[in-house]
């Protein structure tokens, strides 16, 4: 609870002594009066003071003006013990709400605690605590166990163990050493670490972590948007029906004496503060951005960052699902996947593959050397280099090697068809799943084949899964592959529809075409791995980046960030999303509904200004109540 929040409560618990007390000592003027007013200004004393200031600067119609005029009104026809009541009420739902705020802000403030507040920078030789905004790029600094890193870089020196839940909602610790990249925000928590900075504080992650989420606010969903414009055309009405309520029937009354019951003036004034009072839009103009607001938090707490209300309405309602291969559904990691000898043994085929790649840092080749190690459990160092006598990389057709074979030298052909028909090899054609299939020769003779394929990663088949039974429709993949290794990844996943050999303006032009598929009501994601993809996550209802955590375009380009490599947790954004605007529509209906029962009641005389307080606060505390569910939420 915070300073504000103690004193408040302060004040209405004085308040409620002083109001017991004028109750018990009812009758007895003029000092029950004088309790009750000092019960109604140790509640609310500011609330007219606020009324008569917002007037001033010209908003009038506002719930403050609502309570003082009721208050005020009840008062002047003799209700006092009602007008404290209906002010020490108010002021209860309003310290409650305030507190449900600041708790549903709880996991944007922890978030925003990755905000580093030093940096241990080298100069000279000396260690000096500056700013992170001061670093330059190249400079090291330091990072103490139990430090977080104040900015991006890579680790020249030390091993340690990461804690990035403030990043990535994932609670298991992350191993470093030399040379691995690592980000702002992150928490040391063992060895002593020193690290090249990459980057400037204001491009680093957290700062570009920390803009977006200061900014998510401004962008409102439709709902919000909604209240405010409801509230803006409300309140003026239900205060010139409170007023007609007050004077119309006292005026009839004078021409027709019988006239609703003959009651007096005071009665209707009665009737009419009441009606302010439950008129108050506080539940709505509260509880609906404060759920939207709750689903933000809990999205945040696992590792998904959202830029505004209005994305998380729009994944609510998601229709089509269009996806990048290479680095979202595939790990961008090249590994053999099938190894299909002719002539020789499979583990003499690897091996022969091993010689004419050892030397190549290209993908394809260390996912043969790779492959060779499992399969002869030996290191690439365990090769005889001796045996090597040259090796050529032919662009665009393969590697050509020569080895020495029991003083025999031989030549090695590893690549692709192309390489086999200019050396004269007579190969078979074989089926092999595989996005890349090396053929192998040794002279003009045919050894067999080895496929290689971008590996698919371990969490999308459970993406997949969640996201038809959040009733997604259509699961899409485009791809700048052949589509033929494009139909392989697809039929592994079990999506629907598959478009290849596509250049990014190409892969714009197939999302707006499923855009015009996609029905009215619903929206088309599209999933990419934010670097490529920037102007296709534009283009979609929503753009949702994968593995944002250190990635600038992720953060810029898309309107959610996903911000580790798990596409499950897209589901996880679908369901917060709809648990959200759930509980939006329900204190949208709930709230209305009872306002309008209370406010129909109020107006004939059948309720009082206790049931008015009901319509006010009760509805009110009901609705945040519900609201704040939006901030729990459990992984299944």
């Amino acid at each position: 609870m915070t300073k504000k929040q103690k004193k408040m409560t302060i004040r209405l618990l004085i308040s409620a002594v002083f109001l017991i007390a004028g109750i018990i000592a009812e009758g007895t003027h003029p000092i029950d009066w004088l309790l009750f007013a000092v019960s109604y200004l140790a509640a609310g004393y500011d609330i007219p003071l606020k009324a008569w200031k917002n007037i001033r600067n010209g908003q009038v119609f506002d719930e403050n003006f609502l309570m003082t005029v009721a208050t005020f009104g009840a008062i002047v026809v003799g209700e006092l013990e009602e007008a404290v009541a209906v002010m020490l009420f108010y002021q209860v739902g309003e310290l409650f709400s305030d507190y449900a705020v600041n708790k549903s802000r709880k996991s944007i403030s922890d978030l925003m605690d990755i905000n580093p507040e030093y940096a241990n920078v080298l100069r000279d030789g000396t260690e000096n605590q500056v700013e992170p905004d001061e670093v330059e790029v190249g400079e090291t600094i330091l990072v103490k166990p139990g430090e977080k890193i104040p900015l991006d870089g890579f680790i020249l020196k030390g091993i340690s163990s990461l804690d990035t839940s403030a990043l990535t909602g994932e609670s298991m610790p992350v191993e470093v050493g030399e040379g691995q990249t690592v980000v702002s925000g992150s928490i040391n928590l063992s060895g002593l670490l020193e690290i090249q900075v990459t980057k400037l504080y204001d491009d680093s992650t957290v700062a570009k972590i920390l803009e977006l989420v200061e900014n998510a606010s401004s962008r409102k969903a439709k709902a919000e948007n909604f209240i405010t414009r409801f509230a803006r055309v409300y309140t003026p009405i239900v205060v010139v029906l409170a007023l007609a309520l007050a004077v119309v029937p006292p005026l009839i009354q004078l021409i027709v004496p019988s006239f609703g019951g003959g009651q007096g003036w005071s009665v209707w004034a009665y009737r009419a503060c009441s009606f302010l009072v439950v008129s108050c839009p506080c539940a709505l103009v509260i509880s609906v951005p404060l759920s939207f607001f709750g689903g933000l938090g809990a999205a945040s707490k696992n590792g998904i960052l959202i830029k505004g209300s209005n994305y998380l309405e729009t994944m609510g309602m998601l229709d089509t699902v269009v996806f990048d291969k290479t680095g979202t559904l595939t790990t961008g990691k090249f590994q053999v996947t099938s190894v299909e000898p002719e002539s020789i043994s499979r583990k003499e085929l690897l091996t022969l593959a091993a010689y004419g790649e050892c030397h190549s840092n290209h993908p394809i080749a260390l996912s043969v050397l790779e492959a060779y190690e499992k399969e002869s459990e030996r290191g690439r160092d365990t090769l005889d280099q001796s045996r090597i006598v040259s090796v050529e990389e032919m662009a665009g057709y393969g590697i050509h090697a020569v080895l020495c074979r029991e003083e025999e030298k031989e030549d090695l052909y590893i690549g692709n068809q192309k390489l086999m028909e200019m050396q004269n090899v007579s190969w078979k054609s074989q089926a092999v799943a595989a996005s890349t299939t090396l053929y192998v020769a040794r002279n003009k003779e045919f050894l067999g084949t080895i496929g290689i394929s971008d590996t698919v990663r371990e969490d999308v088949p459970l993406a997949i899964e969640g996201l038809r039974k959040q009733g997604v429709r259509s699961l899409v993949m485009l791809t700048g592959d052949k589509e033929s290794v494009g139909n392989m990844v697809a039929e592994k996943l079990a999506l629907d529809r598959v478009f290849g050999n596509l250049l990014p303006g190409d892969k714009v032009q197939k999302v707006e075409e499923l855009l015009e598929e996609t029905p009215a009501d619903k929206t088309l994601a599209f999933v990419g791995d934010g670097i490529n993809d920037a102007p296709v996550l534009a283009r979609a209802d929503v753009g949702i980046a994968m593995g944002g955590i250190g990635s600038d375009a992720a953060v810029e380009a898309a309107d959610v960030v996903v911000m580790n490599d798990e596409p499950s947790k897209i589901v996880d954004c679908i369901q917060i999303a709809k648990k959200t605007v759930t509980i939006v529509k329900q204190n949208i209906v709930f709230a209305i509904g009872v306002k309008i029962l209370v406010l129909v009641l109020v107006a004939f005389g059948k309720a009082s200004m206790w049931a008015a307080v009901f319509g006010d606060v009760g509805v009110s505390v009901l609705a945040i109540l519900n609201a704040v569910r939006a901030l729990r939420y459990q992984r299944r």
